[in-house]
């Protein structure tokens, strides 16, 4: 498919994978061993502009657009999830800085996070908030002089225990529901209040999701972006540009299970013959062949869509919950041709098969993805009722 896209659009992806097997598959294991966060990689995918992709080169991006931030996605967890799981220093981190910011936070910020020098973090879910984060949202901020206090805490929140810089939402008005949400600028390193407890859900030991307890933990008032009350619209802008990319993450899981299962089946020979030669495995590699490809021109449209400017909400929305499908499917299925060995750590599967499922969850669950998509189709809602543009550099401009 590559033939069909943009001349730039192969050598990006040659350049990631020359990144992933010379730089970051021979060592993650050893990082995983350790449990230990590997910054010095972080940095080296952010001077390679990795991280910088969808933002302009005057904050430190390398304005190669969304199309580029999915195939670099996707070819990181097509080589390794583990290391491709990790997008908070190109993403909704970032993002919401520059949408969001002034331009004394975006400098300050934006650039370090790009190039990999700082470790980002987002935190917007709480445990009984689920799809309604806004409304169930109990963490508060209080303004106290020239400083905030919040209390509350926050669940799911990549590298929560590493982070140097993030972004947590927080009610300064707990009465007004959405438009009570304020969104903060935090270093937890800097400021005392914070505390961050790994949570151990069978993914990688070395990129680390955490619950936060907040505890009179101090912001600067300068930390807040924009005005109290408008941290949900910087949330949903920002998320809006990394839904067009995240099923990207998803077809990047059910690339590499296939090609091991495409692998494992000409190799494993049973009565004389490579498995690969009986019809029922040669259906399921098929129909795998299938998903994907699908999977994939769905997501490539959503990203070139984005980087035309174009209203993307409807065909991210069936991207990402297509690729996330596909991706359940593919390491399903991969792991049935394996048997017994699928259940192994010696082999990749098992590691795809753990981010499969939660490829269902981030960035909008797939019942979401449903009541959004059946909603445009029925004419309830329509999803590209807002016919403004919406590519990142836009929306900053128009914020």
């Amino acid at each position: 498919m590559d033939d069909m896209l943009p001349e730039e659009i192969p050598a990006i992806r040659e350049s990631v994978r020359r990144f992933m097997e010379t730089e970051v598959c021979p060592v993650m294991d050893d990082y995983e061993a350790r449990g230990e966060l590997p910054r010095e990689l972080i940095k080296k995918a952010g001077a390679a502009g990795y991280y910088g992709a969808t933002f302009p080169e005057h904050v430190g991006g390398s304005e190669m657009g969304y199309l580029a931030a999915a195939i670099i996605i996707e070819e990181m967890a097509r080589m390794d999830i583990r290391y491709g799981g990790f997008n908070q220093n190109g993403g909704n981190c970032p993002a919401c800085i520059y949408l969001g910011g002034t331009d004394e936070q975006i400098r300050k910020y934006v650039p370090d996070l790009l190039a990999g020098n700082v470790v980002g973090m987002m935190a917007l879910t709480e445990a009984g908030g689920g799809s309604d984060a806004a409304g169930a949202m109990k963490t508060t901020a209080r303004r106290d002089g020239d400083v905030y206090k919040l209390n509350g805490s926050k669940m799911w929140a990549t590298l929560g225990d590493e982070c140097d810089v993030g972004i947590l939402l927080a009610k300064t008005d707990p009465e007004a529901g959405a438009k009570g949400v304020s969104a903060f600028i935090v270093e937890p390193k800097k400021y005392p209040g914070f505390t961050a407890q790994p949570i151990d859900v069978g993914l990688s030991k070395a990129f680390r999701v955490s619950a936060v307890y907040l505890d009179d933990f101090t912001v600067p008032a300068e930390n807040l972006l924009g005005k109290e009350g408008d941290g949900f619209k910087i949330i949903m802008r920002a998320l809006q540009g990394g839904r067009a990319v995240i099923g990207a993450k998803a077809l990047g899981i059910a690339i590499g299970a296939y090609e091991d299962a495409v692998r494992y089946a000409n190799e494993r020979v049973i009565k004389g013959s490579p498995i690969g030669k009986y019809q029922l495995i040669q259906g399921q590699i098929a129909e795998m062949a299938v998903a994907i490809e699908a999977s994939r021109a769905l997501v490539y449209q959503a990203a070139q869509l984005m980087d035309k400017e174009l209203p993307t909400n409807r065909i991210a929305s069936i991207a990402k919950f297509h690729a996330s499908q596909t991706a359940k499917f593919c390491t399903d299925t991969a792991q049935q041709i394996y048997g017994g060995y699928g259940l192994s750590r010696e082999y990749r599967i098992a590691k795809y098969k753990a981010y499969a499922d939660l490829m269902f969850t981030g960035e909008g669950t797939a019942n979401v993805q449903k009541v959004l998509i059946a909603e445009d189709a029925l004419g309830y809602k329509i999803a590209d009722r807002h016919h403004g543009k919406t590519g990142l550099r836009s929306m900053a401009k128009a914020g």
